[in-house]
């Protein structure tokens, strides 16, 4: 008990130190997020996969392996047949980064259905570190917890990879 007050504590802090503009504009983005509905930036009512992938490494390698296994799938399953959920946090937020060099692989990737979540866990932290929120990618969806949306994701069924 103590110690999940502790971490409220926390978490509140770390919103705090967020500007005011920034907070409003998360809230904003959150208020529609509905943990219950898997898929819901890009639905897929004929998929016959589903597929969660785990981007917590600040190495482009990684990325750019990520992005490799992502168009994989589409090529070999179809566009219409697999919903694929990238699932960023910790410093494999930077993946999702306004100025990241992936930038245009995941606008091509979004264009054919692919979900790219970004964890605000970890904004927060960044922004405790830095005084200001990340500036992400338009396609980046933000979630609460990247942790947390890969829990519920593998709760319906999704397929867990990590490159």
């Amino acid at each position: 008990m103590r110690i999940s007050r502790i971490f409220g504590a926390l978490a509140l802090l770390a919103a705090l130190a967020a500007p005011a503009a920034a907070r409003a504009d998360d809230r904003s983005m959150l208020k529609s997020f509905d943990f219950a509905k898997p898929g819901f930036a890009h639905p897929h009512p004929f998929a016959i996969a589903h597929a969660v992938i785990q981007v917590s490494s600040g190495s482009p390698a990684v990325w750019t392996q990520t992005l490799n296994n992502v168009t994989n799938m589409l090529q070999n399953l179809g566009t219409d047949k697999v919903q694929i959920v990238v699932v960023a946090y910790g410093p494999g937020l930077m993946m999702l980064f306004r100025d990241s060099i992936m930038a245009r692989r995941i606008a091509s990737l979004d264009s054919q259905g692919v979900e790219f979540d970004a964890c605000h866990n970890t904004m927060l932290a960044m922004a405790k570190m830095t005084g200001h929120l990340p500036a992400l990618l338009p396609q980046a969806v933000v979630v609460p917890g990247g942790v947390i949306r890969i829990m519920q994701l593998e709760q319906h069924g999704f397929d867990y990879l990590k490159p």
